[in-house]
């Protein structure tokens, strides 16, 4: 990218960091990360901080390359990128059999392109759950701009502690989103408790598949790029992915790998292209998926 089409954070353009915090919220965000010398522990233990700088600093760039929904999607030949991600976001509303007039929440909602799409395709009302301030006032602009305010809201709340009463969802999603949660178990716990019994969660998850090798110092390199890249913990395992699930109380419905990843101020346009570049090595070796899909349900006989 030429300078000329490297975003300014402290332009205005989409951003909400005052040009004289951007490059310390750099120096703080890069130092969580392995990739530059942070520990694992202490992204967990500061996840909320960590995603939250994350955001401040990409969302801008995000928009502005990706537009309003930021996930991956399987693309066939002669499909346009705007065409596969509805087609992505349509599949996980009919897997979870969304009916008109239901309340749906979508955990880690970003600026809400795909609560918006979700939510006129299956005429639901969506709740966008979200940590991050700017995304949060991005994200009610675009619902005013297509008139969506009476169906589609926002709350910002962290996802490992909800502020929703028990059994309060008839279906609960997350889209490439809780992968930032420092505890998975923690996390589906919590979208347990708000869920109705009988009722299901579906997720797309980013993960590192049976094929990564742990003592692999390339593998290893691989994942920390796209930790840092991504505002990520750490990368889990498929198998420890849905394992989490099955400890938080839900029952396994479906399964799927859903294709690998495409390759999608100077400094953040740095760690976004390490990003890149681990996304594709890991999608050549086969080590990651950023779109392990999965449908659990909360079981009838449910009391908690």
């Amino acid at each position: 990218m030429s300078k000329a089409g490297v975003f300014d954070l402290a332009s205005g353009v989409g951003g909400k960091i005052d040009k004289a915090e951007v490059q310390s919220s750099v120096d703080k965000y890069e130092k969580y990360h392995g990739y530059y010398g942070g520990e694992e522990e202490e992204r967990k233990s500061n996840y909320s901080d960590m995603v939250n700088k994350y955001y401040d600093l990409v969302t801008s760039f995000y928009e502005y390359g990706w537009g309003e929904c930021f996930h991956f999607a399987p693309r066939w030949k002669g499909e346009s990128l705007q065409e596969s991600i509805k087609r992505h976001e349509h599949f996980l509303a009919l897997h979870l059999n969304l009916k008109p007039g239901q309340t749906v929440l979508d955990v880690g909602c970003g600026i809400g392109g795909p609560l918006r799409e979700i939510a006129r395709f299956s005429l639901t009302k969506v709740t966008g759950l979200n940590n991050n301030e700017y995304q949060i006032a991005r994200g009610k602009v675009l619902n005013r701009a297509v008139g969506l305010e009476q169906s589609c809201g926002f709350v910002k709340a962290d996802f490992m502690k909800m502020p929703f009463p028990d059994n309060n969802f008839d279906a609960i999603y997350a889209i490439e989103a809780t992968c930032h949660a420092p505890d998975s178990v923690g996390c589906y716990k919590e979208v347990y408790r708000v869920l109705k019994p009988g009722q299901c969660f579906a997720a797309y998850e980013w993960c590192m598949t049976d094929s990564y090798n742990p003592d692999s110092l390339e593998h290893k390199k691989i994942k920390s790029e796209i930790e840092l890249g991504n505002g990520l913990p750490e990368i889990r395992l498929t198998t420890q992915c849905l394992e989490a699930a099955k400890k938080a109380g839900f029952e396994v419905k479906a399964l799927e790998y859903v294709g690998i990843a495409p390759k999608g101020s100077q400094r953040v346009q740095d760690f976004l292209e390490k990003a890149a570049e681990g996304l594709v090595a890991g999608g050549k070796k086969g080590i990651f998926t950023p779109m392990y899909f999965f449908v659990v349900r909360k079981p009838i006989s449910a009391s908690e």
